[in-house]
């Protein structure tokens, strides 16, 4: 399938995107080195696994974008849990002073919706 095509079911057609943002807790800058590259395999490799398609995205020294389309059966926040979940805990894992700089096992910020401008 092409980028920009819908996905076909049996009745349905459908296109959902979304757009995340998600930073590391304390806004560290610690996405660099050979963490970073390793972030965005492990991103990829859970992309493939919730037949997701990465439209565009980046992993910068203290956040990640990523610009996602995927199936009606996942939620929103389903994939966002999987996405941050897995990686958090396969970079701990592999970067002991990861580990030691977030001691309390979460590498990313919470991530509370903020209110847009001209949205309630």
């Amino acid at each position: 399938m092409r980028m920009g095509e819908s996905r076909a079911g049996s009745h349905t057609k459908t296109r959902l995107t979304v757009h995340i943002v998600w930073a590391t807790k304390y806004r560290y800058h610690v996405l660099i080195g050979e963490v970073k590259p390793r972030c965005r395999t492990l991103l990829m490799q859970i992309r493939e696994s919730e037949d997701v398609r990465v439209l565009g995205g980046v992993v910068s020294k203290d956040h990640v974008h990523m610009h996602l389309e995927y199936p009606p059966k996942l939620s929103v926040s389903d994939l966002v849990k999987r996405l941050k979940g897995r990686t958090s805990r396969l970079l701990q894992a592999e970067f002991s002073h990861l580990k030691q700089r977030y001691w309390g096992r979460h590498l990313w910020g919470v991530g509370w919706p903020q209110k847009l401008d001209g949205f309630e």
